[in-house]
């Protein structure tokens, strides 16, 4: 009898936490409005409390936990998106596929100015996508059109249906990322349960699932990829690395990283030292000339895995929309900026102009660099180095930039698993303020609360430098 009452004990509190869960999440997918600041902030740290509380209560409960995480998404299934209205142009792009346009040729608001409507319900696409998003040419890669295509190809003219085949897609990408993110941990002798940090967090959830965002997509992709680098098919990592480019083109940065993972001295696995002839055999040991080979091959499959998925869309015309839209991110959008925020004010004490189309160009120049900085002289010879590397010179090109939405940081919780740095779990939940700042947006100013972003990211540097720089983190 004590046995079982234990058992129930045991059982009951990561049932009812997943109860309230359910109940939670359904309230902030159907009950509310982005504009209730107070609601959706409770909302959103009440659920990582119960995140966490679940967590902990289930133990090493795998299939609870996985069960759990599936049902937690499932809430959202019918739902509209209610912070993000992103996936109006994802539905747009998917129909004007289906209806043989290449969505990278034409703008949403040329049509409706002119009073065509090329795909159904243009004009509620148009009017929920806004005139920002419509008045800009698409900067979605092949693979995420792909996505899109789907959604058009099984929902016929309903948006519901579009947005229940979008998430059923990162619902499965998240499942993906699970099944590999577990076993690169055990393959690293890491512990498994990190994995829930990224599948139970309520960002992940609400960011990805919830707003149809997909990075959960991306980041699949990236971890399928590292587990395939570890395991010693580098040929495989570089397709799939590529298909991570073609979701996002993010993992374009990280590329030069991994230049030293294909240097004579990487080792599978890192305890062999000797290039005795059982290493060689199995491919645990790299020799020199091999390395460059190697390091040549990974790059050249990536290239053209990545050309080859644009190909069918690939025009003149194309190039200069794509290039035009993605310089867009660096000299005319701001958002949720921290380090050019504060260049931004010099300049206008300086100036008295708004001068980010000078601030646009310099900010990237120092994140390449410090990216090139990561990628030949630190030796990332290991997974976990080799995220750790990925993992700041990621955070410092956020840092640095004028625009920096909140799904961008599902990258940075997914790559913190493989390391011993946990800032972006801080940042994932202090990034509810960056919503906040969204409520001034439309009124008169169209100005964000500072104020906010100044706590937000007070939050997150001092997390930031408390591990990089004053723990001493970074040697793994």
């Amino acid at each position: 009898m004590l046995i079982n009452s234990s058992l129930f004990k045991y059982q009951k509190t990561p049932l009812l936490c997943l109860l309230i869960s359910i109940v939670l999440y359904a309230s902030f997918a159907y009950n509310l409005v982005r504009t209730e600041a107070t609601k959706l902030v409770l909302l959103y740290i009440s659920l990582f409390v119960l995140a966490y509380i679940l967590k902990k209560s289930a133990g090493f409960n795998f299939g609870f936990l996985v069960l759990a995480s599936v049902i937690i998404r499932l809430v959202f299934l019918p739902a509209i998106p209610n912070l993000s209205q992103d996936f109006y142009r994802f539905i747009w792009d998917g129909r004007m596929l289906f209806e043989g346009y290449n969505p990278y040729l034409h703008l949403p608001e040329s049509f409706i100015k002119n009073g065509e409507f090329p795909i159904a319900q243009a004009k509620e696409l148009y009017d929920g996508m806004g005139k920002l998003s419509a008045s800009h040419f698409t900067n979605y890669p092949p693979i995420n059109q792909l996505c899109f295509y789907i959604a058009a190809l099984f929902s016929g003219k309903s948006i519901t249906g579009a947005a229940i085949t979008m998430r059923l897609i990162i619902i499965a990408a998240d499942i993906g990322t699970l099944y590999f993110g577990k076993k690169l941990l055990e393959a690293l002798k890491l512990p498994s349960s990190r994995i829930w940090w990224y599948i139970l967090n309520p960002f992940i959830i609400i960011e990805l699932t919830g707003n149809l965002h997909f990075e959960g997509v991306m980041i699949f992709f990236l971890i399928w990829s590292l587990y395939l680098l570890h395991s010693g098919k580098w040929q495989w990592a570089a397709v799939v690395l590529a298909c991570s480019i073609s979701v996002k083109l993010i993992p374009l940065m990280f590329l030069p990283i991994f230049y030293w993972w294909f240097t004579p001295t990487s080792l599978r696995p890192r305890s062999v030292t000797t290039p005795s002839e059982e290493n060689i055999k199995q491919k645990k040991w790299i020799p020199e000339k091999s390395a460059f080979i190697k390091l040549v091959g990974f790059y050249t499959i990536v290239l053209v895995t990545t050309i080859i998925l644009f190909i069918p869309f690939f025009s003149m015309e194309f190039v200069n929309n794509y290039a035009e839209t993605v310089g867009l991110w660096f000299n005319n959008f701001e958002f949720n900026a921290s380090i050019y925020y504060l260049a931004r004010e010099i300049g206008y004490a300086i100036t008295g102009y708004n001068e980010i189309k000078i601030i646009g160009r310099i900010l990237p120049i120092v994140a390449l660099l410090i990216i090139l900085g990561f990628a030949f002289f630190k030796k990332n010879s290991t997974i976990p180095k080799l995220t750790s590397s990925i993992l700041i010179a990621f955070t410092c090109y956020l840092f640095l930039s004028t625009t920096v939405h909140p799904w961008y940081l599902a990258t940075l919780v997914a790559l913190c698993l493989f390391t011993n740095y946990r800032f972006p779990i801080v940042w994932s939940l202090v990034i509810i303020l960056s919503y906040l700042a969204y409520l001034s947006i439309g009124t008169a100013d169209k100005s964000e609360n500072l104020w906010i972003i100044a706590i937000e990211y007070s939050i997150v540097f001092f997390a930031f430098i408390w591990e990089v720089i004053l723990k001493k983190k970074i040697k793994i």
